[in-house]
This record gives C-alpha cells, structure tokens and sequence, in this order.
C-alpha cells in the first residue's frame, strides 16, 4: 500500500534517479550538437532501451519460468496510452524543446509542473489526500526552483524559436502526470518492470515513423564514439534503470512523495550543466537548491 513516508532505500534511489535524470538534458545538448536531430536522438535513445528491455526480460524468464509476460487484452488499450504518453509524444516534446530552447528550461518546466500537476490528478483521480505539511512542502520547493529560474536560468527573449521550445516543453508535464497516474494504476494488477518494459518498447516503435519521415536513421552510419556513449547513457541509465526505479518507489508512496523528488532536477542539471558545458552558477541557484530540498523533506517525512 501506498504511503506519505518513504524508507531510506527508497528515498536513496530517488536520489540515485533525479541525478540521472538530471544529467540527462545535458547528456541531450550534448547528443544536439554533435549533429543529431531530436527525432534521431529519442528514436535510438528508445530503440537500443527497447532492446535492454527485451533481453531483461527474456533473462527473467530464464530464471524463472512462472515470470507472466501476459498483459490481458482489456489493458492495451492502457498500455499503448502509457507508451505514447510517457515515451513517444514525452522524448519527442522534450527533446525537440531543448533544441529550440535550452537543458536547464526543460528540467525547470517538467521538474516544477509536473509534480503540480500529479498531485492534483492524484488527489482526484487516485484520491490521495494530502497533509498540510505537504502542501506546505510543496509551495516551498515550488519556490525554490522559481527562485532558481530567477537567476537567469529562465529569461522572456524576443525569440521566435526560443518562445516555440518553451511552448513544446509545455507539453512534457501533461504528458508526464498522465504517464504517472496512468502507471500507478496499472501497477496494481501487473509487475511494474513488466509495463516499464513494454511501455517503452511499443513507444520506441511508434517513433520510427516519425524517423522514416525525415530519414533520421541513416544518421545510425555518422554518430561518432562520444554521440553513442550518449545514446547508450540515455537508453540504459536513465530508460532502463530509471523507469524501473521509479516504479518501483511509485509502487510504495503516494504519488505527491514521489513527484516532490523531481523539484531537485533543475538544480542537478544546473550542477551538471556548469561542468560539461561551461554554465555559471549563481547565488540565486544555490538559494533555490537549499529551497528545493527543504521542501522536499518536508514533503517525504513522516
């Protein structure tokens, strides 16, 4: 059963995560300049994890032989909405938005409404109800991550493809919460390694459409070492661990714990960000951090 505390172990592994996947917008930036465009990079981002996912999957069936790689009929329709909505459409916004805009604006966006958002859906749809203390925890970190973005992270720019991203990256935190909510559900009657695997694996397939059209695959001939070391952390790292990860944590707390943990992203991909690719930390970001993460103890302990 679900609860508002989190264990050590799990709350480890949230930390464990929220480093990956904050190092994963700058990880993307990286794989942008070296010449991919968003479509390739989440389509063999998706495709080698597919591929991750089959092989683990076949090895837990090798082990052990009662391991149910069944999923009744009545629950595609449900599956296909978790790959589309948490993989095809979720790498295709965001990674076209960090092209057009920029990796902090991405994390601080998903980061900061998607656990809004997830609350909100969670308190209504999965009726969790949440404790003063949380709601407090949860203006805290808010504040926290915009006092981040007042430091320059997030700036108004008469830019036409700046103000696109931005408009783009605005999808990714619906898209995230129905991902969410949708797989908390669905963990109740099914292994959740079993739908991360196969979420990622039908939306990885739905992306070679999409590839085809541009004729982004043939890209595969030109990526150097550094752009399929890239590729390989996205696919293995942040897919393959991190979706079961955060399952498995989904599987144990409320839904509003869990998301509280993502308002430490922007700050780890500030963090990141300054050592791969030259950004400033400023006051403001150490500010916000110390907001970020005092929220998010007030959000996780009992």
């Amino acid at each position: 059963m679900a609860t508002h505390t989190i264990s050590p172990t799990n709350a480890f592994l949230m930390t464990f995560l929220i480093t990956v996947w904050g190092s994963s917008f700058v990880v993307v930036k990286i794989a942008l300049v070296e010449g991919l465009t968003p479509i390739a990079i989440a389509t063999f981002r998706l495709l080698t994890a597919s591929a991750f996912f089959l092989i683990t999957l076949a090895v837990k069936k090798i082990l052990n032989r009662n391991y149910s790689l069944h999923i009744d009929n009545k629950d595609l329709p449900r599956l296909i909405l978790l790959a589309l909505t948490g993989i095809t459409f979720f790498f295709i916004a965001q990674v076209t938005g960090i092209a057009l805009a920029n990796a902090s604006i991405a994390a601080i966006l998903v980061c900061l409404l998607s656990p809004i958002l997830i609350a909100v859906l969670s308190a209504r749809i999965l009726k969790e109800n949440l404790k003063r203390k949380q709601f407090i925890g949860i203006g805290i970190a808010a504040a926290g991550t915009l006092t981040v973005i007042a430091g320059g992270t997030l700036t108004l720019q008469n830019n036409p493809t700046f103000l696109t991203g931005i408009l783009v990256l605005l999808l990714t935190p619906i898209l995230w919460s129905t991902y969410t909510i949708t797989g908390k559900t669905t963990m109740k009657k099914y292994n959740p390694f079993l739908i991360t695997a196969y979420a990622n694996i039908i939306g990885g397939l739905c992306l070679i459409p999409f590839s085809l059209a541009e004729n982004s695959l043939a890209k595969i001939t030109t990526m150097n070492l550094q752009t399929w070391a890239a590729i390989l952390f996205l696919a293995f790292t942040a897919s393959l661990i991190g979706y079961f990860i955060w399952f498995h944590v989904a599987n144990q707390v409320k839904a509003a714990v869990l998301a509280s943990f993502l308002f430490a992203e922007p700050l780890i991909t500030a963090v990141l960000a300054t050592t791969l690719i030259g950004e400033t930390i400023t006051l403001y970001t150490a500010a916000g951090g110390i907001l970020i993460f005092l929220g998010v103890y007030l959000v996780s302990k009992k």
